[in-house]
């Protein structure tokens, strides 16, 4: 295979940018996400891929819920870099925004989120290097009017 062209190839998938939340017993965190998509009207489920060794990704496998924030379009950039890095969980990720504990799942929801859906994990799969979670869309709101952030406007790529 030509290892240019896969990685161009790759790169050239379209990914939205999030925000995804969840809480532990006494922590809850947030971290930057683009793998994700919706699997099932019916119910209404989405795949969810996080690195293994995230934060995050642990706090997802104790409580089984997280919070998908859609980002608007001109999300500024600390906001962005804020939920980045790193992989290990440093202070408060929250304490810069407002945030308030989703209605059904307890995870945490950013004001200056678009839209925002909360997941409850009803299956979970080793998947390479990242945990591929089914969540089912238990609760969601819009919060503003506008259009969702992509990895694109940003500036950022991936694919490898």
């Amino acid at each position: 295979m030509d290892e240019k062209a896969k990685k161009t190839a790759l790169q050239h998938i379209t990914y939205g940018l999030y925000v995804i939340g969840s809480k532990g017993k006494n922590d809850a965190n947030g971290m930057t996400a683009n793998w994700l998509t919706q699997i099932s009207f019916d119910p209404p489920l989405v795949a969810l891929a996080v690195e293994e060794t995230a934060h995050t990704r642990k706090l997802i496998d104790e409580s089984k819920v997280f919070s998908v924030n859609v980002l608007p379009t001109g999300t500024p950039e600390d906001l962005l870099v804020t939920f980045t890095k790193p992989q290990k969980r440093v202070g408060n990720k929250f304490e810069k925004y407002e945030v308030t504990d989703g209605k059904a799942t307890g995870a945490p929801i950013l004001k200056d989120a678009l839209s925002f859906f909360e997941c409850k994990v009803i299956a979970q799969h080793k998947t390479g290097d990242h945990i591929l979670f089914i969540g089912e869309v238990v609760e969601a709101g819009v919060l503003k009017e506008g259009n969702p952030l992509t990895l694109n406007e940003v500036g950022w790529q991936y694919g490898g």
